[in-house]
């Protein structure tokens, strides 16, 4: 008989995760990539942490500002660096 191999079932995204590619699918499109800008919100079933964790390391990367609005939201804006 032969052995049936055990197929590892694909790990779901944990909550951080999902956010992450949320956020991430916000700031890749292409009206963000032409304003160089984002507006970004905590949907009611995110983390606070997670949400929070985001936002700062957005906040690490160089040429990146955030401001919060009033309504809740985000803006993320962006520069890219000239090349030499």
């Amino acid at each position: 008989m032969a052995k049936q191999s055990a197929t590892a079932s694909p790990e779901l995204p944990g909550s951080y995760e999902r956010l992450g590619t949320r956020i991430q699918k916000i700031i890749n499109s292409p009206t963000a990539q032409k304003a160089k800008a984002a507006l970004i919100f905590r949907l009611p079933d995110e983390s606070e942490e997670d949400w929070a964790q985001l936002l700062e390391e957005i906040a690490e990367n160089d040429n990146v500002t955030l401001a919060w609005r009033d309504d809740g939201g985000v803006q993320i804006f962006w520069t890219v660096p000239k090349e030499d």
